[in-house]
């Protein structure tokens, strides 16, 4: 019976979840190290890339979970794809205004109308990144059985995705080196075209590939439920805190790369470089909580983590300025070598040990004992991951007022609360309710 069970693996379908989980953070991480180029013009616009990303999830969350929930699992994947493709050709159509010259020297009107393009741009791939999102959370918890096994597809596929979060950043900042009034879109043209060719070659992939459709399987009631995702509170408080917990993990390399590109020691090809040792050791923790978890309950994980976390955020906050340390980054002049950055670097790319396992366990915990009204929930979660646009936005804003490392206070807040959830706001009061 055991090695019946195990033949039964729907290994195709778990690969194709993890490839899955790599595209979206290899999307994600182009919005912000892409706010070098525009924040080079408009002071104000360094985020505003980011946050048109996340802010379709606000729009898409919900419908991204019913489209679900009425086509399956591989359909939404496939058109998840392909509006992932036609987002990243209008952020292309940027890099042609001034191809070959300086794009800022076109005109103020054709800068501003370039820059509203690429905005449009950024809004389409968070659309795709939603819709990729509402599929491979609930479909890798749904094979690995929900509980710890779950949590432990869920981290697994993770590593992959902090994966492509390091080459993101990295390459972003080889691409453009120093920032200058010359830097363009154009600069960046070629990552975009690796970001066509893996949206297409994955829906190709997809298109051959058998997914399970256990929403589908199951005939519809024709009575009307009472209750909701939105009945369960240990769904609710979890929605907050994967807020919170995107526009942290967001937050903490974005404002670091900011940080960096500003130092007159260091510059943006720096900075993405170390920004992208976060992204790394994100994928470091993700592995080692997905070797882990079968045996160590996600609210522990969570539970510490979260006071790592806020432990070397306020120690990188008080550290001086002038306390600087060596790390790995690239140079236009040198190439990769070590390069003397502030000590507060450190442990803020630290804290990308702890994040790394936060998405999981949070949507893990979160969906625990939903039964049917978990693609609800993933669709809801899905609206809520636009705090990966907002809370940056609000600390960059925050960062223009008392500075870089004291923006961070904000990161510390929204760090407690998940710290709270995992202690107490993750446990399910609502058992009563049918799941069924």
């Amino acid at each position: 019976m055991e090695q019946t069970q195990k033949t039964k693996t729907p290994w195709v379908a778990i690969v194709t979840m993890f490839f899955m989980f790599a595209m979206i953070s290899f999307v994600t991480n182009m919005a912000a190290p892409f706010g070098n180029i525009w924040k080079n013009q408009y002071s104000w616009g360094g985020m505003l890339g980011n946050m048109m990303n996340f802010l379709a999830y606000l729009i898409m969350g919900i419908p991204a979970g019913k489209i679900m929930s009425r086509i399956g699992y591989k359909k939404t994947a496939l058109w998840a794809l392909g509006v992932g493709f036609a987002g990243m050709v209008v952020q292309y159509l940027t890099s042609l205004v001034g191809a070959g010259t300086a794009v800022f020297s076109v005109g103020q009107d054709t800068v501003m109308l370039n820059f509203v393009v690429y905005l449009l741009g950024a809004f389409i791939c968070g659309f795709c990144v939603c819709m990729l999102n509402t599929v491979v959370n609930p479909m890798l918890n749904t094979l690995g059985g929900g509980g710890n096994r779950g949590n432990q597809l869920i981290q697994t596929g993770g590593t992959l995705n902090s994966l492509t979060g390091t080459l993101t950043p990295l390459l972003v900042g080889a691409l453009i080196g120093t920032v200058t009034d010359r830097t363009a879109m154009s600069d960046v043209a070629p990552l975009l075209f690796i970001a066509m060719g893996v949206f297409a070659l994955a829906f190709i992939i997809l298109l051959f590939v058998s997914i399970p459709e256990p929403s589908l399987q199951k005939e519809k009631s024709t009575v009307k439920d009472t209750h909701s995702a939105w009945s369960f509170r240990h769904l609710v408080l979890g929605v907050v805190a994967i807020f919170f917990y995107v526009g942290t993990e967001v937050g903490i390399p974005a404002e670091l790369n900011f940080y960096l590109t500003d130092d007159p020691l260091c510059g943006a090809a720096i900075g993405g470089a170390v920004a992208a040792v976060y992204w790394l050791l994100m994928m470091v923790g993700r592995a080692v909580s997905a070797t882990i978890s079968g045996k160590v309950s996600t609210r522990t994980q969570l539970s510490t983590v979260s006071l790592v976390a806020i432990v070397l955020i306020v120690v990188a906050i008080v550290m001086p300025a002038t306390v600087r340390i060596s790390m790995p980054g690239y140079s236009v002049a040198d190439g990769f070598g070590m390069f003397q950055v502030p000590l507060s670097a450190l442990f803020l790319v630290l804290c990308g040990l702890c994040t790394s396992l936060m998405w999981g366990a949070i949507f893990n915990l979160a969906v625990e004992g939903l039964g049917k009204y978990t693609p609800q929930a993933s669709g809801i979660f899905m609206m809520m991951v636009v705090g990966g646009g907002v809370m940056p936005l609000l600390q960059n804003w925050l960062a223009g007022s008392v500075g870089y490392m004291g923006s961070y206070w904000l990161v510390v807040a929204m760090l407690a609360y998940i710290l709270f959830y995992a202690l107490a706001g993750s446990k399910n009061v609502n058992k009563d309710i049918p799941v069924e």
